[in-house]
């Protein structure tokens, strides 16, 4: 039996949720840079940026604990890149499979609909051909691909960049 789950924009309390989720990714796979676990005041920041205007987390919620979410970052710091959103979705292990990456996409992608945004970014370590298709269903197009840009678990990885239309 499936356990019902909800989707919504994430709260404070849900950040040690998230945390746990991302420290997996860390610890397991090349699909994320960085190599130190966060702890949440280290993630904080990271956090805070989520304004509910152009930039948006959702929180994936089954029998209140956070098994998944989804959010749009600003893609650089200076001005220009304002109408540019940086993109991610990740999930608890046990939550891959089943749709519920779709279902947070749907709900950023909805929220993100009537902001004054020009283009989504999502940067995909390879190899990863599950989240390429991911993103080729959702309208992702391949626009560049970095070659042994990023090191980690003591080899060399290529990113690949996509990127989708907003407006």
């Amino acid at each position: 039996m499936t356990r019902p789950t909800t989707i919504r924009a994430a709260r404070d309390e849900d950040l040690a949720g998230i945390v746990a989720i991302y420290n997996h990714y860390i610890a397991t796979t090349h699909f994320t840079f960085d190599v130190e676990p966060h702890t949440t005041d280290t993630r904080q920041p990271w956090f805070k940026q989520f304004d509910g205007r152009r930039h948006h987390c959702f929180v994936l919620e089954q029998e209140a604990t956070v098994v998944g979410y989804a959010c749009a970052a600003p893609l650089q710091a200076k001005a220009a890149y304002g109408t540019s959103v940086e993109v991610s979705v990740y999930l608890a292990p046990a939550m891959t499979g089943a749709g519920h990456g779709h279902a947070l996409y749907a709900a950023l992608f909805a929220a993100l609909a009537p902001q004054d945004l020009h283009r989504a970014y999502a940067l995909i370590a390879l190899p990863n051909a599950p989240s390429i298709a991911f993103h080729r269903r959702f309208g992702f197009v391949e626009v560049a691909h970095l070659h042994e840009v990023g090191r980690k678990f003591d080899r060399f990885w290529d990113v690949a960049w996509f990127e989708k239309p907003l407006a």
